[in-house]
């Protein structure tokens, strides 16, 4: 297999980070699927390494958790008997945080939607922090067990619960959410501003992701087929979002607000870690 130049690997992952199937690049860079995909596995693997390293002692002050659907190799209703049940097959749930205010995005995990990932999930993000912080979750029940063994009484958590309504029409059901009619905020720990008890950032996070990787927009064939990959894109996925992706409202990366870095990354720079 031959080796990319720089110049061709800054053209995949550019256009990996903008949301374009592996097929498409493949005809548009000229380089071959198992070139671009073992690109994938290296860029992925280096990002993962890099920010488990420097996401630590985190002085973050808000943080917004939740937990995303995807699939691999196929839908859960559509795998074969043999396959339902084995990890990396069907249903995948990648769990992220988000700090409110600058946006950082200091770690995720991708697993299923139980209470093996979620305490992994919340642990891993406890183990990032410096201080006390803000936590604000859905309902979702998982999150007060992992929450209460992750940090303890050291931590204000506020839960916001939506009531939604209901869809009569079969088809408006199948392609569209349901009506959200209503939310209550609920003190689970310590003295959250209830005020602040939201998930709107985390939940806006959600969209970026289906916008920015072809492997999580709906109702196409580019879902992953493999789940190693899909971690990968995740990866790449957030070492861009971090490092080089100037928020809109910050004017600069999430990175340098939270004081991680101090300069702006380019593509260059993230190919630059495949060398390190």
């Amino acid at each position: 297999m031959n080796r990319l130049s720089t110049q061709k690997r800054v053209q995949v992952i550019a256009a990996l980070v903008e949301g374009m199937s592996i097929r498409s690049i493949v005809r548009m860079i000229g380089a071959s699927k198992n070139t671009v995909v073992k690109l994938l596995e290296d860029i992925g693997n280096a990002c993962s390494i890099y920010q488990d390293k420097v996401f630590r002692d985190l002085t973050c002050k808000r943080i917004e958790c939740d937990e995303i659907w995807s699939f691999v190799h196929a839908k859960e209703g559509h795998l074969p008997p043999e396959l339902q049940g084995v990890f990396g097959y069907g249903d995948i749930y990648t769990w992220v945080a988000i700090d409110a205010d600058t946006k950082l995005v200091p770690c995720w995990n991708v697993g299923r939607r139980d209470a093996v990932s979620g305490e992994a999930f919340i642990k891993d993000l406890a183990s990032r922090l410096a201080n006390r912080v803000q936590l604000s979750t859905d309902g979702f029940k998982v999150y007060l067990t992992a929450v209460e063994e992750a940090f303890g009484a050291d931590i204000d958590y506020g839960m916001i619960v939506k009531v939604y309504g209901h869809n009569q029409d079969e088809q408006t059901r199948r392609y569209s959410p349901a009506v959200c009619i209503g939310c209550e905020k609920e003190v689970i720990a310590g003295n959250p501003d209830q005020n602040l008890i939201s998930t709107s950032y985390i939940e806006r996070q959600n969209l970026t992701m289906r916008m920015s990787m072809r492997r999580f927009t709906r109702l196409t064939n580019g879902f992953s087929k493999k789940i190693e990959n899909h971690m990968h894109a995740i990866a790449l996925h957030y070492m861009y979002y971090n490092f080089c992706r100037i928020h809109k409202t910050l004017r600069c990366t999430p990175a340098m607000e939270a004081g991680v870095s101090k300069t702006l990354w380019s593509i260059e720079d993230i190919v630059a870690l495949l060398d390190k």
